[in-house]
């Protein structure tokens, strides 16, 4: 061999160990120069970055500086100042977790000021027992509305309260009570009259048809019989003492609750879909004064609401003026509207049409999304749009497309169905959906009545929330509880999980509605780590374990990667860490 070759070959052996040598010295470092972890973690870690597995981790200052094997993270380890915690064999370790999208803060808040309705309550006792007990709440306490939630229209629809009903046991405080799904109210004469629905005579104002997106059902008399769908119970709710019902203080008392649900399910990321459901900014006030204060131990995306009735253009730059409520966890870079209603209860904008031939109740025109989709971009704000009929999905991504930037991830939000030929516009465009996949079971019959009774377009009675087909389609999918609105699904995400695997929920005598769009047990945990932390921009620093990242992650008790798929909704955290920290233990 030459000088030259033997030359070249000595630099190859040396560089290459050199190298070699700088990998090595960054996961296992010289016992000079090593850094000591606050934190060492070993166990099976699900990291989230690309389904790779890791035996332990290596945490300081709040972030990972090492992932990799047991022995790498040993190197970081210093007797008395590193804690160490062995979870093998224990369960799994994996990042926290998101929810895309719920509303814990309106849910919070009622069971401080409203009255709460079950789901298997009937209208004799709602009118027997919860409103009274609600109006005698509010007269002893002086207060000048009556706000509750939760009744079940499928348990009312044959008996529905009228607004005479509710006047025979208050007729002098407004009240509202929506529907567990938010999307119908009843109110009484006392309130539509303050509305200006029509007045104390009986003389009507305004008729169906009159508040866009809405309907006023009126009665055989003529009159509006108090209940209310979409956007007129949105409109009529507007006019409660919202500021009384859901002050300042009452939002920072509330803010504390939402924390320890979130921790203790396993959540660490959040995005409130009705961050101004009281219409006012309460609750970002709070959130921001709670973070500066060093209180908040998860991240809050906040989305300002706009309604169909309101001056858009108030209303657009009152969402972008709400970024000032931005601090460290609190980021309020989103504008929530309602495309449509509920497939099942008639208001989603379908095609086909329903068996009746109605089409839905559609709240906004295309043009009307797509400006509002261009000025919100323009601003940093980001759209996140309630949709769940597929004629209303089309409408939004034709905007989303002609009015929005890519770069800007707005999101569709539930969608119960989609056209084949959307999947791709959305992958094109960037845009995101978080997926309402935990209505993806029903009991049994319940395809069936729904094609007998003609509740649903033909061919949608047992096909209904893809999720498969966003994997597929390059599309980022993330998975929401809608909290409180689940009708008696899960809120945590091991329950949200086995849904999304199976199609179904252990204990419930049904099956699943679509079995093609059932996911992998690492996508669904992609779905609501590393996927929430990109919907809400913040993948660079959360939704993985990864060297460099923030360390939020939980110590699960069940391997929800290899347990039986009908026991994943048994797991919980055993902890809950944000940062490094141990915030939540059982």
């Amino acid at each position: 061999m030459s000088k030259l070759k033997l030359f070249l070959l000595a630099v190859t052996i040396v560089c290459g160990a050199s190298v070699f040598t700088s990998c090595i010295s960054k996961d296992n470092p010289s016992t000079e120069d090593k850094a000591v972890a606050d934190l060492v973690v070993y166990g099976k870690v699900f990291t989230a970055e690309g389904n790779q597995l890791a035996e332990a981790f290596a945490v300081k200052d709040g972030k990972y500086i090492y992932v990799g094997d047991k022995a790498g993270a040993e190197a970081y380890v210093e007797a008395g100042k590193t804690e160490v915690v062995d979870y093998t064999g224990k369960g799994l370790v994996m990042p926290g977790c998101g929810n895309g999208h719920a509303h814990y803060s309106m849910a919070n808040a009622i069971k401080l000021v409203g009255a709460t309705v079950g789901l298997e309550d009937n209208a004799s006792k709602f009118l027997t027992e919860i409103v009274p007990a609600a109006v005698k709440l509010a007269r002893d306490a002086g207060v000048k509305s009556i706000f509750g939630f939760g009744w079940n229209v499928h348990v009312f629809e044959s008996n529905m309260p009228t607004r005479q009903q509710l006047d025979a046991i208050c007729s002098d405080i407004p009240m509202y009570f929506s529907d567990n799904e938010g999307h119908k109210g009843l109110a009484n004469t006392a309130l539509l009259v303050k509305a200006g629905i029509m007045k104390a005579d009986g003389t009507v104002l305004k008729k169906d048809g009159d508040i866009l997106g809405g309907e006023i059902v009126m009665g055989t008399d003529g009159t509006p019989t108090g209940y209310l769908k979409e956007q007129a119970g949105t409109y009529a709710r507007s006019f409660l003492d919202n500021e009384e019902i859901f002050s300042l203080e009452i939002a920072s008392e509330i803010l504390p609750k939402i924390e320890q649900q979130l921790l203790s399910e396993g959540y660490t990321m959040y995005v409130d879909g009705w961050g101004s459901y009281f219409f006012n900014t309460n609750f970002y006030q709070a959130a921001q004064q709670l973070d500066n204060a060093g209180g908040m131990h998860f991240v809050l995306g906040l989305t300002y609401e706009i309604e169909s009735w309101m001056n858009i253009d108030e209303a657009l730059v009152k969402a972008a003026d709400a970024k000032k409520f931005a601090s460290t966890h609190v980021k309020p870079n989103w504008i929530k509207l309602f495309m449509d209603g509920t497939v099942e209860t008639g208001t989603g904008f379908v095609d086909p049409l329903y068996p009746d031939g109605h089409q839905g109740l559609p709240n906004w025109s295309e043009d009307q999304l797509t400006e509002m989709t261009r000025v919100a971009n323009e601003n940093g704000v980001t759209m996140h749009i309630h949709a769940m009929g597929n004629k209303g999905v089309t409408r939004i991504i034709n905007a989303f497309i002609n009015g929005g930037k890519d770069e800007m991830r707005n999101t569709l939000v539930h969608v119960r169905n989609i056209d084949e030929a959307d999947y791709k516009r959305m992958a094109d465009h960037n845009i995101y959906v978080t997926s309402g996949v935990l209505w993806h079971y029903g009991p049994d019959g319940l395809a069936e009545y729904m094609r007998e009774h003609g509740i649903v377009p033909a061919g949608q009675e047992d096909k209904s929330y893809p999720m498969k087909s966003y994997f597929e389609n390059g599309i980022i999918a993330t998975t929401h509880s809608d909290y409180p609105a689940t009708s008696g699904s899960p809120d945590d995400p091991f329950g949200i999980m086995e849904i999304a695997v199976t199609g179904m929920l252990t204990g419930v005598n049904g099956k699943p509605y679509w079995t093609e769009e059932l996911v992998t047990r690492e996508q669904a945990i992609a779905a609501m780590t590393i996927n929430i932390a990109k919907q809400m921009f913040i993948e660079d620093e959360r939704g993985s374990i990864k060297t460099g990242k923030y360390a939020d992650f939980l110590l699960v008790t069940k391997d929800v990667l290899s347990c039986p798929a009908n026991e994943i909704h048994e797991a919980k955290p055993a902890a809950t860490y944000f940062e490094g920290k141990k915030v939540f233990s059982m």
